[in-house]
């Protein structure tokens, strides 16, 4: 099985181009929705999320208020890194563990893990190749205030939380460009994904 990492900035377009590539055929994981499926009301990582940052973080019905919690790490590098220690093992082995499924069931398959900090986390290396989804600054900005309803301030503390996309972009294997509209967007994904086959049917590696 082909394993392919797929990262980008906040608001690049990641679920987007995952989208695509689950409607081609590919198996997808979804880090962040990952993250949210293990902190269920009472769960042990949940608990020590609120013994963390405080239990006004969990709302009267027992599930985690994803919004403040993200306004209070995004504005303190330090509680953010504390959040990251919590979820980023129990994330990851869950990854493992849904991969090596997948892996046994569809060993010729491909499998797309869809994470924003695989680059931050040095992971680059448990994939086969990595897929970037490009972006300028500008349009994550303004895509981060009309979908999250963020001021530029805020916006810009949490892209200044990850690795400038350029950057990341230089260090991929493939690059989809979501820089213009959604039609150019999907053909770019298509033909990532067509090479991406190619890869898994031949069983090479990039």
């Amino acid at each position: 099985m082909l394993r392919v990492g797929l990262t980008g900035g906040i608001a690049s377009g990641k679920s987007t181009v995952a989208r695509t590539f689950r409607e081609l055929g590919a198996h997808v994981l979804d880090a962040d929705r990952i993250a949210r499926e293990i902190v269920p009301p009472g769960s042990p990582a949940l608990a020590r999320i609120a013994r963390a940052f405080g239990k006004e973080l969990i709302r009267p019905d027992g599930t985690l208020d994803r919004a403040a919690l993200g306004a209070v790490v995004f504005a303190d590098a330090g509680k953010r890194r504390v959040l990251e220690g919590i979820l980023h093992p129990l994330i990851l082995d869950e990854i493992d563990r849904r991969v090596d499924e997948l892996e046994r069931s569809d060993p010729q398959g491909v499998v797309i893990v869809e994470a924003a900090l695989i680059l931050e986390m040095g992971r680059q290396a448990e994939f086969d190749t990595l897929v970037v989804v490009w972006a300028d600054e500008q349009q994550q900005r303004r895509r981060m205030m009309q979908r999250d309803g963020l001021s530029a301030e805020d916006a810009g503390r949490r892209l200044d939380a990850q690795m400038p996309l350029a950057e990341k972009r230089g260090r991929a294997q493939f690059v989809v460009d979501n820089s213009g509209d959604q039609a150019a967007c999907r053909a770019d994904a298509e033909r990532v994904y067509g090479e991406l086959l190619q890869l898994a049917r031949a069983g090479k590696r990039r």
